[in-house]
């Protein structure tokens, strides 16, 4: 295991120049941090998203990359070395050039290809300028490809990753430069093994800084963020929520699969491979200190969090011929593979079976279910699609065997429309569906009942 650890900046935390100045103190004062994963500045990649998905007004699209070029420009401006701040300024109007040509190129707008290739010029960005300010505080900082290293599948918009390849690029060319200098490279995207830009889906800077971790056997893995650690459950939602000083991976992985938006659901995979401790603080306030994610925790509450994801679709299948049959689901199930369609939750009953689907890529809004899939279902049974959803999940310890703990969740929400409830499957959650307008008066009442006594 390697004796450096592995720091990753969201879009936040570089937004703007004072934000990339937060980011380098941080640095600076933890000296074993060797390898700086970065997203690009808040707000450029969904104007990236944007473009790549067809804005046919010139005049829209003129104020789009404008958007794009104050953002970076604004940075730029407060570097002292000119100098060193062309070359980034020259990637600034490529990144340009680049939108403004898929924008023209109306019949190739929606390669997915082509969109990876666009969205990933934010991280290329936002790293050329980290660095440059880096140096200019005196850090011996390089800036670093990271699609030299990190290989993925050409699964475009959300790639898989190649670990073996991975590896490999990572000890020949990136653990030696970790030696020398403080290196600096961008999360969410990789390449191919032609050589083309790929992306890990929406969020997926946080999975590739625990794949580069991994990849590099660090000791430790700090995921900066705009808020100080993992919450009992969003703020926002609920003021009286607390911070949690320490929490295991089982449960953090549950929260993350469940919507909380501090963590990409793949994150801590490969940290739990290897057994890398996950810090996670704000690069705003590092002195309120953070969450660090162990494998095991040292206590282990019946109920530790509450998470919510909205932007859900559910599915409903039925049919009479499900009833006492043999085959019906595998024929569903071998539809929806052949689709690539992703399953998150599921229910069955008698006669139908009812299961959500999950937006994993970079495309962007509500999950759906493709026509060509849509109709091979028919085929077998009544369809029935649903949006403006939301998934609440309680997450705990030991909750399917703890007696009274199902009472007193759902005596808390006998006034909603509680669907798809999924209890028992883990030891870890208890989760349910329902309407996306009454969600977050949910989560207020559960975390009242069950936090704030």
């Amino acid at each position: 295991m390697s004796t450096f650890n592995v720091a990753k900046f969201g879009g936040t935390s570089v937004a703007n120049f004072e934000a990339m100045s937060r980011c380098a103190s941080i640095i600076e004062s933890h000296p074993s941090t060797r390898l700086v994963v970065s997203s690009a500045c808040s707000g450029v990649t969904n104007l990236l998203v944007e473009l790549a998905n067809g804005v046919q007004e010139q005049e829209q699209r003129a104020a789009v990359l404008q958007k794009l070029a104050d953002i970076h420009e604004t940075i730029l401006a407060k570097l002292e070395n000119a100098a060193e701040a062309a070359e980034a300024a020259n990637e600034v109007y490529a990144i340009l050039d680049t939108v403004t040509s898929l924008a023209e190129a109306a019949s190739i707008q929606s390669s997915t290809k082509l969109t990876d290739h666009l969205v990933a010029c934010g991280e290329l960005m936002s790293t050329h300028i980290l660095a440059q300010l880096m140096r200019e505080r005196g850090i011996n900082a390089i800036r670093f490809d990271i699609r030299d290293v990190l290989k993925t599948d050409s699964n475009f918009g959300r790639a898989e990753p190649n670990l073996e390849q991975t590896a490999q690029q990572a000890k020949e060319r990136l653990i030696p430069l970790c030696q020398e200098y403080v290196v600096v490279t961008q999360g969410f995207i990789g390449s191919n093994e032609v050589g083309d830009t790929t992306t890990l889906g929406r969020g997926g800077s946080d999975y590739s800084a625990a794949l580069i971790a991994e990849a590099v056997e660090a000791s430790g893995l700090e995921i900066w963020t705009d808020v100080p650690g993992i919450y009992t459950t969003d703020p926002r939602i609920a003021p009286k929520a607390a911070p949690i000083p320490e929490i295991s991976f089982s449960e953090a992985s549950e929260m993350a699969n469940f919507g909380a938006k501090i963590l990409h659901p793949s994150t801590l995979v490969p940290a739990l491979r290897h057994d890398i401790p996950v810090f996670v603080g704000s690069s705003r306030e590092p002195e309120k200190g953070g969450t660090w994610i162990r494998h095991h925790a040292e206590t282990s509450p019946l109920y530790r969090a509450l998470a919510l994801r909205n932007n859900q679709t559910m599915v409903t299948l039925r049919s009479a011929k499900m009833f006492h049959a043999y085959g019906f689901l595998a024929k569903v199930f071998e539809i929806l593979a052949k689709h690539k369609i992703s399953v998150d939750l599921i229910t069955t009953s008698e006669i139908s079976v009812s299961l959500t689907l999950d937006q994993t890529d970079t495309c962007g809004g509500a999950p759906q279910l493709p026509q060509a899939a849509r109709e091979e279902l028919e085929e077998l049974c009544h369809v029935e699609v649903e949006h403006n959803l939301s998934v609440v999940a309680l997450i705990g310890n030991n909750m399917s065997s703890s007696k009274g703990s199902a009472k007193q969740v759902f005596g808390t929400l006998e006034d909603f429309n509680l669907r798809m409830i999924c209890y028992g499957a883990s030891q870890h959650n208890l989760c349910f569906l329902l309407h996306e307008s009454v969600a977050k008066q949910a989560i207020q009442r559960l975390h009242q009942e069950l936090f704030e006594q």
